[in-house]
């Protein structure tokens, strides 16, 4: 397994709308693999796997707060198929936009259809946590991230940030 670069905003391929797996075999389980390695070398809690600049509909998720104890979980070609019409508030984050936070209402619960690690289909209800992760990982599948919420102003000031943060960087 193997930790991948993370991507970050301002970059096109983040933009980019994920293509649907026809089907899961050890290809798309070793990217899934690697997804999780890269997730939590970055201390995330979710991944899309266009954060690693592959276009693809998956997303692995582990919200667990044990250090010890992982819980990971992985879609593949995710569909939410109800969201509840209460909403909720967090406080957000994305690997893909580093440093930046900002709170962003979702809806409270969700349920979604997905094939699992195994290419198994599933129907998870997802509320809290859980159900923000998930919509904040999907949004990364339609090419969206959570500043995209925001106001226009203060997604013009996080997305200067991290450009005037890029072209600082030196590689060696």
């Amino acid at each position: 397994m193997t930790v991948k670069r993370i991507i970050t905003e301002p970059n096109p391929l983040l933009r980019q709308v994920s293509k649907p797996v026809s089907s899961v075999g050890p290809e798309e389980r070793k990217l899934m693999d690697d997804m999780l390695d890269t997730m939590y070398d970055a201390n995330g809690i979710g991944l899309a796997a266009i954060q690693i600049g592959i276009p693809k509909r998956i997303i692995v998720l582990d919200i667990s707060k044990d250090e010890k104890i992982k819980e990971p979980r992985y879609f593949v070609n995710p569909v939410i198929k109800k969201k509840d019409i209460n909403k909720s508030t967090y406080e957000e984050g994305c690997l893909s936009v580093p440093n930046q936070f900002a709170e962003i209402d979702r809806p409270s619960k969700c349920e979604v259809q997905y094939l699992d690690y195994n290419g198994e289909k599933k129907v998870l209800s997802a509320e809290g946590l859980l159900a923000t992760c998930i919509q904040h990982e999907m949004d990364h599948l339609e090419g969206i991230l959570f500043i995209d919420y925001l106001s226009k102003l203060k997604k013009s000031m996080i997305i200067k940030k991290l450009s005037k943060n890029k072209s600082n960087r030196i590689v060696v």
